[in-house]
């Protein structure tokens, strides 16, 4: 008997075209409000990366208008994360009580891409994602980079994937991820993205989603360009100061969302500042610390302290304080490391306690040079009516520094400079005032609250009683 060989090797080729087949390929990952945090880890999707090929290109808004409450379309690729679940500036949506819009990412040259991961986070509604992506490379005589009110395929544009995030059962709230790719490891050759994206209901104005950003993963980047570089991760980077002389490590592992304002603004500090500081601070036989940390930590108490060459912030503090005093708050500790008055007492134990480092000096001087060095612009050891009844010397950090600022101007512009030598080679007393300015503490104490007086228009002989009511 014949066998029909004919049907059976059409088949077999068949099932070879089906297995060789791309596939696309759609993984959501959802948090709930209880469990997202602004690391944005998830199981099944990558963390947003820092660094991608859709990082510094702008998306422009094609169709719908962007919600004035929120962030523009930098927010999409800027790699920064949103630190809360409600941050509408954050985060781009488009207008409340509209259906969408569409929004388009020019690459800027031909990719091909790997994957298209989305990220969004909102307690409510606006959480979850519902849009279609399409690509491409420009070529088409169709082409047309802004499609409004038109189907994108007829205008040269191939759909990617369509992706829906939200929950049937209606649980909407949380932090969403998507991720689109393609089981042969790449979606295509593409130059531009167009996202349609939609609403995720109509019972009320809020259903425009709060994208927080969206990477384009390159094929042809290296896995390093991405891997351990999440926006959503915390980083221990390893600081070299001038030309490696000096080493810091700062250390933001247990609070991520500090990792973006730690290497735009605390790296290039430690880099210009720790040399000054210890040029500035020198004395017999002290070489300053070769290297330092400067670690943030979640849940930690209180503000900021240092043992050593070890600074530990608390990594709450910090973030409610990133347009305020959070970055000279750093620089405080850091003066502390140069600092080391700790070398006096290792170094002469047997030294009179009076000797060692007062506790108004040890904070008022690194408040001194933060606030009349490094950010005077700010004004905060500034003595007013409401403060003039704390104004004493020894009232330590803002306070001392406005009185070792007050003297230096007049008496002797390297007092902080004699005095921190002091301390740490354990000589300090109060003699010292005497021998640099001529008077003593006290006397300078005296001098420099009758000028504060009548700066400030109070009476010589109830300054104190003045500003205390003021205070009141």
């Amino acid at each position: 008997m014949r066998k029909n060989t004919g049907h059976l090797f059409a088949s077999v080729l068949i099932f070879v075209a089906l297995a060789a087949q791309a596939e696309i390929k759609i993984t959501t990952d959802h948090k709930s409000n209880d469990e997202a945090t602004s690391s944005f880890k998830f199981t099944k999707v990558p963390s947003p990366a820092r660094k991608d090929a859709a990082t510094g290109k702008k998306f422009t808004v094609i169709e719908g208008e962007r919600d004035e409450n929120g962030g523009d379309v930098d927010k999409l690729t800027d790699g920064k994360l949103p630190q809360e679940q409600d941050e509408p500036a954050e985060n781009f949506f488009f207008n409340a009580g509209t259906t969408g819009g569409r929004l388009g990412l020019d690459l800027e040259k031909l990719i091909e891409i790997k994957e298209i991961n989305v990220y969004s986070w909102h307690p409510n509604t606006r959480g979850p994602q519902v849009f279609k992506v399409y690509g491409a490379d420009g070529k088409a005589e169709s082409f047309k980079a802004e499609p409004k009110g038109s189907d994108p395929e007829k205008n040269g544009w191939k759909l990617i994937a369509s992706v829906d995030t939200r929950d049937k059962s209606g649980e909407n709230g949380g932090q969403y991820a998507s991720s689109i790719s393609d089981s042969e490891g790449s979606l295509g050759k593409y130059r531009y993205l167009l996202f349609d994206v939609s609403r995720t209901e109509a019972e009320d104005d809020f259903g425009n989603t709060f994208y927080s950003e969206i990477d384009v993963i390159d094929k042809s980047a290296s896995a390093d360009a991405t891997s351990g570089t999440s926006a959503g991760e915390g980083t221990k980077e390893t600081v070299e100061i001038q030309g490696g002389k000096y080493i810091a490590t700062i250390d933001t592992t247990d609070a991520p969302y500090l990792t973006a304002w730690a290497q735009t603004n605390v790296v290039p500090m430690v880099k210009e500042w720790y040399p000054r500081l210890v040029a500035m601070f020198p004395s017999k036989d002290y070489e300053a610390p070769k290297t330092f940390s400067i670690t943030f930590i979640d849940g930690m108490r209180g503000v900021a302290n240092t043992g050593g060459t070890r600074i530990r912030c608390a990594g709450s503090w910090f973030r409610s304080n990133l347009k305020g005093e959070a970055l000279g708050a750093v620089f405080h500790e850091v003066i502390h490391v140069v600092q080391q008055y700790g070398a006096a007492r290792r170094a002469n134990p047997d030294a009179p306690r009076r000797s060692r480092a007062p506790g108004w000096l040890t904070e008022g001087i690194p408040d001194y040079v933060r606030w009349y060095k490094f950010e005077p612009q700010l004004h905060g050891a500034d003595i007013t009516r409401r403060n003039f009844a704390r104004a004493k010397y020894d009232g330590s950090y803002r306070i001392t520094a406005n009185f070792l600022n007050w003297t230096s101007e007049k008496y002797d512009k390297e007092l902080a400079t004699k005095l921190n030598a002091a301390i740490r080679e354990a000589r300090y007393s109060e003699d010292l005032w005497k021998e640099y300015t001529g008077h003593t503490v006290q006397e300078l104490d005296s001098e420099w609250r009758k000028e504060l007086e009548t700066k400030l228009g109070l009476q010589t002989d109830g300054g104190a009683e003045a500003g205390a009511k003021d205070k009141k």
